[in-house]
């Protein structure tokens, strides 16, 4: 445990953490075998921290950094696919300052928002374990504690929405039951914050018209509504 937590120090620790030895050894191995593409960049290759404003409004929940996204970039939803699709909306919306985002050091700012995600590893076939993701769970914990502003989440896919169910609703909590969809919302009560599904911006549903850029353009119209 950290005596005291800033995200300055929990930055620090999940960057060392190494409690899934097999998520430590893909990471390890996808930042020397590279995609041919990025032969000549040194990829991160370790855990990713979130980033964001510490001010934030709204968390935005994504799965786990892609392995040649994230994992070699060091920054959630930077350098892939999923970014490609991810942060023109977020400019669109008025959350962040610019429409890209391909490395630590490209200027980009947000504005009201956090974004992070339920495993900082990049897992074998995007699919981490249960007890992955358990070993994940402080570390968002830990970021919930700091985002002191926060009012909303916009769940990425299902295992992240599934995640936040399990941390803020029992079984016997009706909003408990709510099942995964895109645009499917759950309203916080008890200074919970409200949870917004949407289906993930990665390329399978992007390029196969699963994930529309009206359809996510509408979950943040939603996102701004529901700021006021």
């Amino acid at each position: 445990m950290l005596n005291e937590i800033t995200f300055e120090t929990l930055g620090k620790e999940i960057i060392t953490c190494r409690k899934c030895p097999r998520l430590v050894e893909w990471r390890e191995k996808v930042g020397v075998v590279k995609r041919r593409a990025f032969r000549n960049e040194d990829y991160w290759a370790k855990p990713v921290p979130g980033f964001g404003d510490p001010e934030a409004r709204v968390l935005v929940l994504g799965l786990a950094p892609g392995a040649h996204g994230s994992n070699r970039s060091g920054r959630m939803f930077t350098g892939d696919d999923s970014g490609n699709f991810l942060y023109p909306a977020l400019y669109r919306a008025g959350f962040a300052n610019q429409p890209y985002a391909r490395s630590v050091d490209d200027g980009l700012l947000l504005n009201q928002l956090y974004i992070s995600a339920v495993c900082r590893c990049v897992p074998p076939d995007n699919k981490p374990a249960p007890g992955e993701i358990r070993a994940c769970r402080k570390f968002l914990e830990h970021e919930l504690d700091l985002l002191t502003q926060l009012v909303g989440i916009v769940a990425l896919g299902k295992i992240a929405f599934d995640a936040i169910k399990r941390m803020f609703y029992t079984q016997g909590d009706p909003k408990g039951a709510a099942r995964f969809g895109h645009g499917v919302f759950m309203d916080g009560c008890n200074e919970k914050p409200w949870v917004l599904g949407s289906y993930h911006p990665s390329r399978q549903n992007t390029q196969t018209g699963r994930l529309t850029h009206q359809m996510f353009d509408e979950i943040w119209q939603k996102v701004n509504q529901l700021l006021g």
